[in-house]
């Protein structure tokens, strides 16, 4: 949100703040104030549940708290004579209620300990807290109502306000299913609400090996389109966006829910049938190897055989 309502947007030395009344002494305070209502609990819950694999989250009555940490180093090599490193971090506060506030605050390196080496800490910081608030507001509940917003006040499209906010929001990651899903309706009087049956979001790669046995166990949920090749790849299995993806491949099969993506096997095929696709906000990791030229594979079990994880199944055509 580096570019939202920047004539109403304050960096302030203040000795209070908006949480309170909390002496600053000289932190340098962010303040970005939304025109949108939040106030359902639902709504609220939902930002704390979406981010929760991108950023720390924390909650307390009518306030999220979202923590950013990252490293510096003095130098490159850890080995090297001097080497230090220091972990930082940077917490945005969401106020909720009629009007949205988000607030960041930016403390001395000092509060971290022997940081004084750390170069361009305060610019670090600063950029990374706009980073946090630009995440939240593309891809919460936030942004649906900044576009409804938008459309209201300035009488122009759904999509073109949406091409606002994302002009509004440059440093924004994207992060997939982190708005919430549609509340569920309240059951007539009398009446116990149907408990949904839901995918069980995984929090890192599930066990292998792959089950051989897939094929008969699971159907054909999708067809994939391999951009680089313009082969056609079989997806097996019930696929929850980039979190739960299942089996692909038809003859040269991964089971991408335990594919950690060490590469071994791009680096062990003789014919390149893998190359690296991206699937953000997947548990076990966010690179995999697609087998995007499929149809070239000479069955050497040479990525079955390298696979770490035992993820790999490579079967003859029938």
């Amino acid at each position: 949100m580096s570019l939202l309502l920047k004539d109403k947007v304050y960096t302030v030395q203040s000795g209070t703040s908006k949480r309170g009344i909390y002496p600053l002494h000289s932190y340098k305070l962010g303040l970005y104030r939304l025109p949108v209502k939040l106030e359902d609990k639902y709504e609220i819950d939902s930002i704390v549940s979406g981010f929760k694999k991108t950023f720390v989250m924390d909650q307390f009555a009518d306030r999220v708290y979202a923590t950013y940490r990252w490293k510096e180093e003095n130098m490159p090599d850890p080995d090297d004579r001097g080497y230090k490193e220091i972990e930082l971090e940077v917490q945005v506060e969401v106020v909720t209620g009629e009007v949205v506030d988000m607030i960041y605050q930016i403390y001395p390196v000092e509060k971290y300990g022997d940081g004084l080496w750390v170069k361009d800490y305060r610019r670090k910081a600063d950029a990374n807290a706009k980073m946090v608030i630009d995440t939240i507001l593309r891809n919460s509940v936030l942004a649906d109502k900044m576009v409804e917003h938008l459309v209201k006040t300035k009488q122009v499209t759904p999509e073109a306000a949406l091409k606002e906010l994302e002009e509004m929001t440059p440093l924004a990651q994207i992060v997939p299913n982190a708005k919430p899903k549609p509340k569920p309706a309240a059951p007539p009087p009398g009446q116990e609400a149907p408990q949904a049956a839901e995918m069980e979001t995984p929090s890192g790669a599930k066990p292998g090996p792959i089950d051989v046995e897939f094929k008969k166990k699971l159907k054909v949920t999708e067809t994939f389109t391999a951009p680089s090749s313009g082969g056609k790849i079989k997806v097996y299995g019930q696929r929850k966006g980039n979190e739960i993806l299942g089996i692909w491949g038809e003859f040269v099969s991964v089971d991408f829910d335990i594919c950690v993506g060490d590469g071994a096997c791009i680096d062990a095929c003789p014919v390149k049938v893998y190359e690296w696709a991206e699937f953000a906000g997947n548990p076990s990791s966010e690179k995999k190897p697609l087998m995007a030229r499929e149809v070239d594979c000479i069955f050497c079990l040479s990525c079955e055989n390298v696979c770490p994880v035992q993820a790999i199944k490579i079967s003859k055509r029938g």
